[in-house]
């Protein structure tokens, strides 16, 4: 009876889901951040866990097959609705030497590819289980609208620290709950993947793109004005900024990220909004303009609306800051080997920036082992191209074998960010 009632609840879960999205699982060691092969990974839904859809393998890379599964019609997340618009996976992960990993509420969207990240602690870590549970999308539940302040913070009270230049910076400290509580826990965040994490958690991936740029720009500034007015450091706190919409924005820790919202981010990640002789980036705040309204800031569901009119991001911003918001960018990247060359490397460029990415290739190849070795020459052959291509694919960029600014800054990240924790072990 039992089987029979699930198979019957299974049944009119895929009627409800005739639409597809697409689902990559990434496995990682937690501490060295090498990937794990040969992981077992369990999918299912997350009212079903005991129910698998798939059982799936971890290749050389640490990373599952890209398979499609079940999602509502992408008409619900055209326009706000109580159907919920995209379906929702629990994912367990388990290794030997490892501790087992389970997400549940895994988001998967009509037509959009989501993309799994599952950090596996040693056997025998004392921490806590790594259970974790991704709450609903901002515009879709139920959280504290944001708390007003001025869009340009003062900075001249005495004591207070301020930056002398607008620097884009390699980590982030992530408070996650509200300023006071001194129970949360603190995350240092890589920016960029602070910036994913919270357009994913904030906005539907199915919207247009300029819209999606739009609201990444606003959140691009807001967490650069905190950075830059270092905003709680100055009133005692040791973060840079709080998980909580009444404060700030919503970050969630291990949730999923769509690979439609992490381009835009890439591609403009350098990028936040100014107004004419002010220095510090606009605090931009928003709301979703149906739960709650906020005149003189953006609306989410403004934003796409104007997004279909065929609005550009900037025009977007504009209708709602104001025709004196403009786009700037940050006139240092923090934590990276060298700035881009201000131009593609393709065949036959050559130069010590082309040894320098054949090398940071190389250091990455000994991580993820399909990269192809390249020659250090300082000459961008067919070899380069297929280790930048190849590097796209792993990393979910198109694989154009060209290496563009979102290729050169994501080659530069990982560089980093794999050495730095080798350094520590």
């Amino acid at each position: 009876m039992f089987y029979n009632a699930r198979n019957s609840r299974l049944a009119q879960i895929n009627t409800d889901m005739a639409d597809k999205g697409n689902l990559r699982v990434n496995v990682v060691d937690g501490v060295t951040g090498r990937p794990v092969s040969n992981a077992s990974v369990t999918i299912a839904y997350t009212g079903e866990p005991e129910a698998p859809l798939e059982q799936l393998r971890t290749d050389v890379d640490g990373q599952t097959e890209l398979i499609s599964l079940g999602a509502p019609p992408v008409e619900y997340s055209m326009e706000p609705s109580t159907n919920q618009p995209y379906s929702e996976y629990t994912i367990t992960v388990s290794a030997p030497e490892y501790e087992t990993f389970s997400v549940s509420g895994s988001e998967i969207f009509s037509g959009e590819t989501s993309i799994q990240r599952t950090p596996l602690r040693p056997a025998g870590s004392l921490d806590t289980p790594d259970n974790f549970v991704i709450p609903a999308i901002t515009l879709f539940g139920d959280f504290p609208p944001k708390i007003p302040e001025p869009e340009i913070q003062p900075v001249n009270r005495q004591g207070e620290i301020v930056l002398s230049r607008v620097v884009v910076p390699e980590t982030v400290v992530v408070h996650d709950g509200v300023p006071s509580d001194s129970t949360a826990n603190n995350y240092y965040v890589r920016y960029r993947d602070y910036i994913k994490n919270v357009a994913c958690s904030e906005i539907y991936s199915t919207w247009p793109r300029e819209t999606i740029k739009a609201n990444v720009l606003a959140i691009l500034s807001f967490t650069l004005n905190r950075v830059y007015t270092e905003f709680y450091r100055n009133r005692g706190y040791e973060f840079t900024i709080t998980s909580s919409t009444a404060y700030d924005h919503k970050w969630v820790n291990n949730r999923n990220i769509f690979t439609s919202v992490a381009s835009v981010v890439d591609e403009i990640f350098d990028c936040y909004l100014s107004r004419p002789n002010v220095k510090q980036p606009i605090l931009t705040q928003y709301c979703d303009g149906r739960k709650v309204s906020c005149p003189n800031w953006m609306t989410q569901w403004g934003s796409k609306s104007l997004g279909d009119q065929g609005y550009s991001a900037i025009e977007i911003l504009r209708y709602y800051y104001g025709s004196d918001m403009y786009i700037n960018s940050a006139e240092e990247i923090s934590g990276i080997p060298s700035s881009w060359p201000g131009s593609d490397l393709d065949i036959g460029s050559s130069g010590q920036k082309v040894r320098q990415l054949q090398e940071q290739l190389n250091y990455i190849g000994d991580f993820y082992s399909a990269i192809p070795y390249v020659v250090p020459d300082g000459i961008y052959g067919e070899r380069t191209a297929d280790a930048v291509r190849t590097f796209q694919r792993i990393f979910d960029m198109p694989q154009t074998g060209v290496v563009d600014f979102p290729t050169w800054y994501r080659i530069s990240d990982w560089y980093v960010r794999l050495s730095g924790i080798a350094e520590l072990v």
